[in-house]
């Protein structure tokens, strides 16, 4: 009678799989020249975007500060009566000259400062300037309201518009500061 392990040892052996190369694997792990290459294009996207936001909040800055430094229109439509309206366009100059110093900095190929302080400077930066904008449009809303429910005019209008400037303006600098906390956060220190 035959054995069972006869027919088993007769059977060629399976040999076991060998392991698969890892870039075969997982793409994009390790160190590879893709690797390297989709790291340059993340950098490239990362600072490009970083400039389009400071750009775009630098226009729309110094379009909130223009509306409510002309919205003057005799009487008691005047943005200079209210305590409201004088930090909006405060915080509108001041995110304005933010914006557009940090632009030309980004723009400019001339290192000003040390990357880790520069990388450091832009996340706080942000991060202040971007608070200032929602605190004074948080302020100067329901001054607005109050003054609409009795007179919708031209004054209403226009500080209105220049509120929603600023706003945005705080939107494109928040994702300018998610971007800046992630460029400092990932940054090799060598």
């Amino acid at each position: 009678m035959s054995n069972s392990r006869d027919t088993d040892a007769a059977s060629p052996a399976k040999a076991p799989k060998a392991p698969a190369d890892v870039e075969t694997t997982s793409p994009g792990v390790g160190f590879g020249v893709s690797a390297i290459t989709r790291r340059w294009q993340r950098e490239d996207l990362l600072k490009k975007g970083s400039l389009i936001a400071r750009g775009f909040a630098f226009f729309l800055s110094l379009l909130s500060f223009i509306i409510t430094a002309s919205n003057k229109h005799g009487d008691w439509k005047n943005f200079d009566k209210y305590e409201e309206y004088r930090y909006l366009l405060a915080i509108a100059i001041l995110s304005a000259l933010y914006t557009g110093v940090q632009a030309l900095r980004h723009v400019s190929a001339k290192q000003i400062l040390d990357q880790r302080l520069s990388a450091m400077v832009d996340f706080v930066g942000d991060q202040v300037v971007s608070y200032l904008l929602i605190s004074s449009v948080s302020a100067a809303i329901p001054m607005t309201n109050r003054m609409r429910e009795g007179q919708d005019n031209i004054f209403t209008d226009s500080s209105a518009s220049a509120i929603s400037l600023s706003f945005f303006a705080f939107l494109l600098l928040a994702i300018s500061a998610m971007i800046s906390g992630y460029k400092l956060f990932t940054q090799s220190y060598n």
